[in-house]
């Protein structure tokens, strides 16, 4: 039997199978990529809940989406990830009303653009692709833990969009080509507009992956004994607006020429979905024990840089993280990863 992503991509190895009665959230959830996402758990039955800054998408979004199935259960939530108090606020009222989460998928980002700092006055790709959804993850944790403990449920999964372009992350090492280094040391290392658009993206996209496996995994659910997997996936070069961001970043004329070259290389919206879709419902990731790893496509294990590899810049990573978010809102700002 044809799949629904089947239907969509012709990928025969993304088969999310029937997810009535489960629940996943969506980052980025009513535009591109993570559209495509939502679109396809509904149209498998799931709930699903789209998290976005602006609420005309999220509209769109469920009206494309019940003109398929009008009976997709959806729902929009506004959200600014580069905001830490709005983000904590949004993701406990989801905890608090939601009586399981199955799938969190951390879709929503900034593309390759230009330095500035978000509301908390940190640089917005690290406060948006990875300090928010971080400070997401911890309020909705507790509901993934007590999902996991459900009778005859699957693990629940969290599951990062990363990409290959963790590999242009600024090196932990100096070379003779560039001075900027990342060790995820302090907020004035990552306040640094010296760097590049494509540096403080694949800063961001390293953070994912490291935030995978040496935190949330080593760190979390191994300590805590969860049955949770956490995931990170490359969508491949993908045509949609955020190539936009390439002229914000690089100027009209290389930024223009960047974005088109995007644009003329890059997947459909819906291929780009298919690597998140199957790392979030593939029986394959529970069967291999694949907790904590980061994929290129589906069932194809990614070529991770040194720098993803270095446990010590997890560990960095994670306390820094912590830190940050506890300087912003307080020394009670996240929950116990426990609790």
């Amino acid at each position: 039997m044809q799949t629904v992503i089947g239907k969509v991509t012709g990928n025969p190895k993304a088969d999310v199978g029937d997810l009535t009665g489960r629940v996943a959230l969506v980052t980025g959830g009513a535009l591109g990529i993570g559209y495509e996402i939502s679109r396809t758990l509904a149209l498998a039955h799931a709930r699903v809940i789209m998290v976005n800054r602006k609420e005309e998408q999220g509209e769109e979004a469920i009206t494309k989406i019940k003109a398929e199935h009008a009976d997709a259960d959806l729902e929009w939530i506004g959200c600014d990830l580069g905001n830490l108090q709005e983000t904590k606020d949004v993701f406990d009222r989801i905890k608090e009303k939601e009586k399981r989460l199955d799938l969190l998928i951390c879709s929503a980002g900034i593309n390759t653009n230009k330095y500035d700092v978000d509301s908390d006055n940190i640089d917005r790709h690290f406060g948006v692709n990875w300090l928010g959804h971080f400070l997401a993850i911890n309020r909705l944790y507790p509901l993934l833990r007590a999902t996991s403990r459900l009778p005859n449920t699957p693990p629940p999964r969290i599951v990062f969009e990363s990409s290959k372009m963790h590999q242009f992350a600024p090196p932990s090492e100096q070379t003779t080509t560039t001075s900027q280094t990342v060790h995820f040391s302090s907020l004035e290392e990552i306040n640094d507009p010296n760097l590049t658009p494509t540096q403080l993206y694949g800063r961001t996209k390293l953070a994912m992956i490291l935030g995978a496996k040496f935190g949330l995994l080593q760190r979390v659910i191994e300590p805590n004994k969860d049955k949770i997997f956490v995931l990170a996936v490359h969508p491949g070069t993908v045509s949609t607006d955020m190539q936009e961001q390439w002229k914000d970043g690089y100027g009209k004329l290389l930024g223009g020429a960047l974005s088109g070259i995007m644009y003329a290389v890059g997947r459909s919206p819906q291929q780009g979905s298919v690597s998140a879709v199957w790392a979030a419902t593939s029986q394959e990731v529970e069967q291999n024990n694949w907790n904590g790893a980061y994929f290129e496509d589906p069932g194809m294990l990614g070529g991770l840089s040194d720098d993803a590899k270095d446990e010590q810049l997890g560990e960095n990573l994670w306390e820094l993280s912590h830190n940050i978010v506890k300087d912003k809102l307080g020394a009670d700002a996240l929950l116990p990863w426990n609790a």
